[in-house]
């Protein structure tokens, strides 16, 4: 193994063309013990409960808060970006209310999969040229990504807490590879948000209680894939038409200006998946959901919390036509959808319609939140 500060830096270099080679747009080097702040910033967000129902934050916050209590032996993390600009803003179909709005990251394949593979082969290639130990991560492991990255220097944690880039805007997927070898650590990025609050002031929920601090239960990306149950009715009309995740603020960054599109066709958008019929959407059972959504994270939230999200973006459509399919679920096999199929109705049926229905519907219904809607 390479010992020498020469031998290190040549190392670095070398390291770097061969992640090059697998596509990545930023890489940089951090000392594992480069984010001391980490521990007190996650303390605080835990202490005010908004992690939802995120359980593994607090579960695992030791391990996050210094790379070291997850694997002892590192030296050297390496922090690589993968850039997922989009070729249109995306916030442009927010008034297409027909069609469901995805998240830019999930309108393709999984990043964890794409970015995973590839790191996987250059970790295997730094062990058998160095005989490093190595290590990596996708979002898979209690790692602090963000703020590695920003004491790396691929950006910084906007007044949003997502990492901003001067090379990139918005959109950079992580990963990190672990290594024993000490290889030469890169500058921090400082904040360049100044006085700008763009971020804050779009979102749709209120999620930020103050610059840099989220509110993750308020946030409409947390609410659409993370929270496994009823949506709070305070959330459903700001939600407007999106399914799966919000990127609101990441989209009104000045530092966009400077994004460039993707060139990695995995995240080029699927045409079913960039403005897709949430009247057809609806209907999918859960075999055809989960043929719709081979290869994309949208599989894992599943068939039944999808639904709940369409039903909502449903009944902010304004359109009556909508109807008969939103009836359909009010006979599902799970009451979340059930009970976002009552909420959607109200909001399109004619009351005499409405009526009706309950008189079908509510006598025979056994779980509370559908009667609550029901009866709302």
């Amino acid at each position: 193994m390479t010992t020498s500060i020469s031998d290190l830096t040549a190392a670095a270099q070398e390291i770097r063309l061969r992640l090059a080679e697998e596509g990545f747009d930023q890489i940089a080097f951090v000392r594992p013990d480069a984010v001391p702040d980490v521990p007190e910033r996650l303390s605080d967000f835990l202490d005010q409960d908004w992690q939802g129902d995120m359980a593994w934050l607090k579960d695992k916050a030791d391990r996050r808060g210094d790379p070291r209590t997850l694997w002892p032996e590192v030296r050297s993390i390496i922090m690589v970006g993968l850039n997922y600009g989009p070729a249109i803003d995306p916030m442009h179909r927010l008034d297409q209310r027909d069609t469901g709005v995805i998240s830019v990251y999930a309108q393709n394949r999984d990043y964890h999969d794409v970015i995973k593979k590839r790191i996987k082969r250059v970790g295997r290639w730094i062990g058998e040229e160095y005989g490093s130990g190595i290590k990596v991560f996708v979002d898979t492991a209690p790692v602090a990504e963000k703020p590695l990255a920003a004491a790396a220097g691929i950006g910084w944690q906007g007044k949003h807490t997502n990492l901003v880039s001067r090379q990139f805007g918005s959109w950079l997927f992580l990963g990190a590879i672990f290594t024993t070898m000490d290889l030469p650590p890169d500058a921090q990025e400082t904040d360049h948000c100044g006085t700008c609050s763009n971020c804050l002031d779009v979102c749709p929920t209120n999620a930020f209680p103050a610059p840099y601090r989220l509110d993750a239960r308020r946030c409409i990306s947390y609410l659409t894939i993370e929270h496994k149950g009823h949506i709070d009715r305070e959330f459903r009309k700001p939600m407007g038409n999106r399914i799966y995740g919000c990127d609101d603020c990441l989209a009104v960054c000045p530092w966009n200006k400077y994004a460039r599109i993707t060139s990695e066709t995995a995240f080029h958008p699927r045409d079913t998946l960039f403005a897709p019929k949430l009247i057809e959407l609806v209907a999918l059972d859960d075999s055809e959901f989960r043929a719709l959504f081979t290869a994309s994270p949208i599989k894992r939230i599943g068939r039944d919390r999808f639904i709940r999200n369409v039903l909502i973006a449903l009944g902010n459509s304004g359109d009556p036509s909508a109807v008969p399919v939103i009836e359909a679920r009010l006979k599902d096999h799970s009451p979340l959808v059930r009970a976002m199929a009552v909420w959607a109705l109200k909001a399109l049926a004619p009351q005499d319609r409405v009526a009706a229905l309950q008189d079908d519907h509510l006598p025979g219904e056994v779980d509370s939140a559908v009667r609550q809607e029901w009866t709302a």
